[in-house]
């Protein structure tokens, strides 16, 4: 018998050869430029296209790579389409290609362009991973889901290459100890792991922290930054997902609990890209779209101020206005619309126990519109009213189960609570902002509704409301109008830094005309500009917290009530916020040439939205000065207390 042995050579020791050569100027976004020897190869095992750059005085770190010399160093970048050519915040690849090349030029040394999206499994499966992070999973466990690897990835071609060039002791530019781990079981002697920078966002702070958690990636950041671990989505709905079946049921995280105020923020911040990709869809579709309304309801943001008796998270103001001026970041019509959406299911719980018990049958978050404007007319009919009037303005309406109207019946005001298939709805929201809230009209004409579902709006409105005595939870003792005046400074607020952020990123990259600076950051006058924008934005920003801390303060006393100088001062801290807000905006957007103006480009919508914001009664600066004089000199108001 003849035994037949083969030595079978390690990957890194199979050879591949230089096929080309080429030297290309590079040049990033922000002006970094640099040169690189662009370098192909015959012979890599995957067959793939990987580039190898030098930079720097790379051929001289090959001399010097002896013992006693320093190693060339090495960044293996894996392809990513999403980040690295359309700037995609919602992984840190982008920054990291670019921070790369100039730490590698200034020493000398490689860049190792890796043609393996999406950690390997391909851009498609990478978007689909997306969708499921989208609906709770982090990135690892999308993968998985999809009955793929966590990491797909190989670096043996890399190795391949580096030996190509007898780069065989190295440096390596990484936080990955996985790319550390393969290197050296192919035969690299990596002397060095250099950390890369963190590149946080509020886009990618779950993705790094899955990363950091799951696989040990050297990330160093403050824990205040980041949370220990991925959070959970509340409420999750089915989501459709390209070529995969995953009932939301067998995704983790499913159970509801109950966030802290950092941890819904955090879940609220992970939107906003989103809300900014999809801001022109909103506005196209004059709704939120159905994919926004879904991740919402996954984040548990409809229930923030249900009580926890119906299973919602029972929390209070603080939460509230900084959830809305977060997702004005995104967009300030998603804003506008989820604020109210938000503060009407916390009227929902003021209401007695048969109308909750019919609201919340469903669960903690019944999407509810309101409107008022006009007051419709009510006849005592029996068991109930008939109602009867065109109500304006009912925001929320395009993604609401029911309604909230307001009717006379003689001299009282009462809240009819009636649901949307009964009612007419009139598609009439045509305006110049604030489009995608499809804040349509309302029409009924005789509509009977039962007397449970009628309720007196001073009983309502009341802190002393019947929900008060159902529901423990702080907030339901608030006095109505204090969440009312809240949702437009808050959206214009976020909007003005959205813009600021925008204007920025402008900045930095924008040749103005008739200059001889090279971008627009580099003239002393435009600098000026965007200081006073930054400043307007600050003055906002304390007026705003200034109104927050006065309404919060009066939430200890029992029962819960403004003296006329509190609510003089939260009024009037409430209209300059979103006077600076708007001023901030027009000095952003006269600053920042004709291109802004065309309708695909943010700025244009931010300045259309804060336009219509301003026209709100909550930021109607004639009356509220009128007003606030009056209660700040102590002379009374001219109209009712809770109307102001």
């Amino acid at each position: 018998m003849t035994v037949l042995t083969e030595t079978v050579a390690r990957p890194y020791e199979q050879p591949a050869a230089v096929r080309s050569q080429v030297t290309v100027p590079l040049r990033f976004p922000d002006g970094f430029t640099a040169t690189a020897e662009v370098m192909t190869f015959h012979g890599l095992a995957d067959g793939k296209e990987h580039l190898l750059l030098g930079l720097g005085q790379w051929e001289q770190t090959l001399l010097d790579q002896g013992p006693d010399g320093a190693a060339p160093l090495v960044r293996l970048h894996s392809e990513c389409l999403t980040g690295d050519v359309f700037g995609s915040e919602r992984c840190d690849c982008g920054p990291q290609l670019r921070e790369a090349v100039e730490e590698i030029a200034a020493v000398g040394g490689f860049l190792l362009y890796l043609r393996q999206e999406g950690r390997g499994i391909g851009l498609y499966s990478k978007l689909d991973a997306y969708a499921l992070q989208d609906a709770g999973l982090d990135t690892y466990e999308a993968n998985v889901a999809l009955g793929r690897a966590e990491d797909e990835r190989d670096y043996t071609a890399a190795a391949q290459m580096l030996g190509a060039l007898g780069a065989g002791r190295i440096r390596l530019l990484t936080n990955n100890p996985d790319k550390v781990g393969q290197l050296t079981a192919l035969g690299v002697d990596v002397t060095e792991q250099v950390p890369t920078g963190v590149h946080l966002s509020e886009a990618n702070r779950l993705y790094l922290a899955a990363k950091r958690n799951h696989t040990g990636h050297t990330i160093d950041f403050p824990a205040a930054d980041l949370p220990a671990v991925a959070l959970p989505a509340i409420d999750r709905p089915a989501v459709a997902l390209p070529a995969i079946d995953l009932p939301a049921a067998d995704l983790p995280g499913a159970a509801a609990a109950v966030p802290t105020h950092d941890e819904l923020l955090a879940r609220v911040d992970a939107l906003v890209p989103r809300l900014r990709e999809r801001a022109g869809e909103t506005e196209e579709l004059r709704r939120i779209p159905a994919a926004t309304i879904a991740e919402l309801k996954a984040a548990g943001v409809f229930q923030m101020l249900a009580p926890k008796a119906v299973g919602g998270f029972g929390m209070g103001l603080e939460t509230y206005v900084q959830v809305v001026r977060r997702l004005a970041q995104g967009d300030a019509s998603t804003a506008w619309s989820v604020g109210h959406l938000v503060e009407h299911v916390w009227m929902l719980a003021r209401w007695p126990q048969q109308a909750q018990d019919e609201v919340f049958a469903n669960g903690p978050a019944p999407l509810a519109a309101a409107t008022g404007a006009p007051p419709g007319s009510a006849e005592k009919v029996p068991g109930g009213f008939a109602i009867s009037g065109r109500w304006s303005f009912a925001s929320g309406v395009m993604h609401s189960d029911w309604a909230l109207l307001a009717v006379r019946h003689g001299d009282v005001r009462l809240q009819c609570l009636v649901p949307m298939a009964e009612l007419e709805l009139l598609d009439v929201w045509h305006t110049a902002g604030l489009r995608g809230t499809g804040s349509n009209d309302l029409r009924a004409e005789a509509l009977f509704v039962p007397a449970h579902r009628a309720l007196e709006w001073n009983l309502l409105a009341a802190a002393d409301n019947p929900g008060s005595f159902i529901h423990p939870d702080p907030s339901i003792h608030i006095p109505m109008a204090t969440f009312l005046n809240m949702v437009a400074p808050a959206a214009a607020l976020g909007a003005a830094e959205h813009a600021l952020e925008e204007f920025r990123n402008l900045m930095m990259v924008r040749r103005v005309k008739q200059t001889v600076e090279k971008r627009q950051a580099d003239s002393p006058l435009a600098q000026a500009r965007f200081t006073q924008a930054y400043g307007q934005v600050a003055t906002a920003r304390l007026h705003w917290e200034e109104a927050v801390s006065v309404v919060s303060a009066s939430f200890g006393r029992r029962p819960v009530a403004f003296t006329d100088e509190e609510r003089a001062r939260y009024r009037l801290s409430l209209g300059l916020s979103g006077q600076a807000s708007a001023e901030a905006v027009r000095l952003i957007l006269t600053g920042s040439g004709g291109s802004v103006h065309r309708l695909t480009h943010p700025l244009q919508r931010i300045q259309r939205d804060v336009n219509v914001l301003l026209n709100h009664a909550s930021l109607t600066m004639d009356p509220i000065l009128e007003q606030a004089g009056r209660g700040l000199l102590d002379l009374g108001f001219t109209i009712p207390a809770e109307q102001f």
